[in-house]
């Protein structure tokens, strides 16, 4: 009797799993901020990049399929980078929660994850967007240029670009979670511990 109450106990105290999506343009210091998010509340990051690294680098069937349309300079369809992260999924079972940066980047990435995770009976918890003016996201992507080597981090043109992309094609994704009461948009301008605090206090306020 009293081993049952101490498993009731601990049932009722059991943290449940929190999966977020930090969304933002590109300069908006998601990786930053995932990597500190992931390591205050024991979550696995996943971001998109990794996960092509990780299977491309070891010659996973997913991987090499990547590589396929990588290699005819087309993009890779929906279903290997789904594939991709689903096998990350299961990889940690026990996991705490997941935060996704970068990835879902389409309306149709959405839905795909929205079944990964109804299969899983796991769900998305909070979409969380860094907001950060265009003309900041240029000035800090080309002084991230000085230190990351990317050409496309020193070209103002191709930044712009980027950034338009990503409001017509992703950012209807912050619309897609908002219609189920889960987006939230925070201040991304300040320092990495300002923005940080904005964002803890957006997670803790899901408990």
């Amino acid at each position: 009797m009293f081993n049952r109450l101490i498993e009731l106990f601990y049932f009722r105290k059991k943290t449940p799993m929190i999966n977020l999506i930090l969304f933002g343009p590109p300069g908006s210091g998601k990786g930053t901020q995932a990597a500190k998010l992931a390591e205050k509340y024991n979550l696995i990051h996943i971001s998109t990049g990794d996960l092509f690294r990780y299977e491309m680098g070891n010659n996973t069937p997913l991987g090499m399929k990547a590589k396929e349309y990588i290699a005819k300079g087309e993009l890779v369809p929906d279903s290997i980078t789904v594939g991709m992260l689903e096998n990350k999924l299961d990889k940690h079972p026990k996991a705490a929660g997941f935060i996704l940066d970068g990835f879902p980047r389409t309306i149709a990435q959405s839905e795909a994850l929205d079944q990964i995770f109804n299969k899983k009976n796991m769900a998305v918890s909070k979409l969380i967007a860094l907001d950060v003016a265009e003309e900041e996201l240029v000035t800090r992507l080309k002084g991230r240029a000085k230190t990351s080597g990317r050409a496309d981090d020193a070209d103002e043109g191709i930044i712009r670009n980027r950034i338009k992309v990503y409001h017509e094609e992703t950012s209807p994704v912050f619309d897609y979670y908002d219609k189920q009461d889960l987006s939230h948009k925070i201040n991304g301008v300040g320092t990495v511990e300002d923005i940080f605090s904005r964002l803890c206090e957006s997670i803790d306020a899901l408990s």
